[in-house]
């Protein structure tokens, strides 16, 4: 299958938004505390959308992945309890989720692969994210992906699992 890897839209929202509460039922469902805050909304997808920096994953017309991608723009990173890999420019990514019905079929893998190809457009070799201690799906991928956990970071007063990896 072609996947398209692009900026969202506006026109996007509607299908991002439902990906997005897809995703916060599924960690509701599996005993899970992350998205469970009323964090994300639609209000921070249209954010990202207008600020350039929300992404869909699509194939033909559907979309069936969502990421927001920030460039050295994570305060929270500055705090880690622990150790980064690497001190100069970075991507960040978050809010990754993958349609319902698409899940399985090595999508997030496919996204973090964009997000990687995204950053060395930019002529950056760190990429950086986090995720909660208790998803296991976004855990295991980062580790199969070869992203090194690089210790601890907090939002909104909980401590995060956060990762790194050194693109070339």
């Amino acid at each position: 299958m072609d996947y398209i890897f692009r900026q969202a839209t506006l026109a996007d929202h509607a299908a991002i938004w439902e990906i997005i509460s897809q995703a916060i039922l599924r960690r509701k469902a599996d005993g899970s505390k992350q998205w469970q805050d009323g964090y994300p909304n639609p209000t921070v997808i249209q954010s990202d959308i207008t600020r350039g920096i929300g992404y869909v994953l699509v194939i033909g017309e559907e979309i069936v992945g969502y990421t927001a991608i920030l460039i050295n723009d994570e305060p929270a990173y500055d705090e880690l309890e622990g150790t980064w890999l690497t001190t100069g420019d970075f991507v960040v990514f978050h809010r990754v989720a993958i349609a319902e019905q698409q899940l399985g079929k090595g999508l997030a893998k496919l996204l973090l692969h964009h997000i990687e190809e995204f950053a060395l457009q930019q002529g950056i070799y760190s990429v950086k994210a986090d995720t909660n201690f208790d998803n296991p799906g976004m855990l295991k991928t980062f580790e199969k992906q070869g992203y090194v956990y690089c210790g601890e970071v907090t939002f909104r007063g909980a401590k995060r699992k956060a990762y790194e990896k050194v693109l070339r």
